[in-house]
Parts: structure tokens; sequence; C-alpha cells
């Protein structure tokens, strides 16, 4: 255990910059890989929404959590890294191979893991953060619950064809938020509210 605690302090350590900020600056390919994912849910597509207009379904994407202008950087990070693992399970769900073209799926999958693992050293600096930010409200929880909702609805659904490309909608839909909050997060330094 002390070895693990070392370990994460040597990491801390090394990735806070001179000035003490945040240190982890998300490469320039996050952002390419973010809109390469873009551009493959939209190549998902294997029916057309309008047979599916019954089913759709308004699941309250949290923009205001993602829209970054409230948040510091060290909540964006987190909030982007919930939001990109969410959708890595959502698109390993058991359910899903039946639905997807399997190479577009994996590359989406590859994508995905691509992006996590580029946060991954700046989630241990963010998690350091927020516990000394007690008090607040978690962002990544107001995530996980529109992730549970998408969740309960493709089970409603029976994952149906239908159900799979009203959440590949809205997936794409908030992806792009995604997106802009990424660029965002490789251009400043603190508060996002000033890109």
């Amino acid at each position: 255990m002390a070895s693990v605690l070392s370990l994460v302090t040597a990491l801390l350590v090394f990735s806070y910059g001179p000035g003490g900020a945040l240190g982890c600056d998300l490469p320039r390919k996050h952002v390419l890989v973010s809109r390469e994912n873009f551009v493959l849910l939209g190549q998902m597509r294997r029916i057309s929404p309008f047979f599916c207009l019954k089913d759709r379904k308004d699941f309250r994407f949290p923009q205001e959590m993602v829209d970054g202008s409230q948040l510091q950087k060290a909540q964006a990070i987190s909030v982007l890294h919930e939001m990109l693992q969410q959708l890595f399970n959502l698109f390993h769900a058991e359910r899903s191979s039946a639905v997807w073209d399997t190479t577009l799926l994996d590359k989406l999958r590859t994508g995905l893991h691509q992006q996590l693992e580029d946060l991954d050293t700046c989630l241990v600096q963010v998690m350091a953060e927020q516990d000394s930010a007690q008090g607040r409200a978690s962002p990544t929880l107001v995530l996980k619950s529109y992730f549970q909702g998408i969740h309960l609805y493709l089970k409603e659904k029976k994952y149906s064809d239908c159900a799979w490309e009203i959440v590949r909608l809205e997936i794409k839909r908030s992806f792009s938020s995604l997106t802009n909050l990424q660029e965002r997060l490789r251009t400043t330094d603190g508060d996002l509210g000033s890109p």
C-alpha cells in the first residue's frame, strides 16, 4: 500500500508545472481522436431516424455541466473523463455489438480508450483537487445519472435497433459538446469561462 501511495505522490509531483498549476495538458491528438469518433458515430447509422420517431426521448443532457463556463480546469477534466468512461462502457455493452458494424464499433472503442488513457494522469490530479473542494455538487454525478437514464431507456426498449439509433443520435449531439470542452481544455489554464 505504501508503494502505491508513493507512486501516486510521485505522479502528482511530476505532473504539476513549475507554477503549481495543473500541468496536464491534453495532446493535440486527443482532440483529433475526438473528432474522428464524432465522424464514426455518424457513419454508424444503420437505419433512418425517421423510422424511430415513436421512440424519441429527451435524455436531458446536462449541457451546463459540460459547457465549461462554470467549471475550473480540474472539474472539466473530471467531467471529460467521466463522460468518456460512460461512453466507453455504453459501447462495450454486450448488446451493442449486435447492432453496429463491428469495424466501426471497434474503431470507436479504440478511440474512446485512447482518449481515456490521455486523461488518466490528469485524473489523479483532479481527484486530489476535488478532495479539497468538498461541498460542491459533483458534475460527474449528474453525468452518471444522465447515462443511467440512457441505459434504462435501452433496457425498456429491449435494446431494439430504433432504441440504439435514438441513443446514437443523442450521443452524437452530446459528443460535440465534449469536443468543445476538450478544445477549451487545451487552450486555457484555470477557469474555463473564457477561452
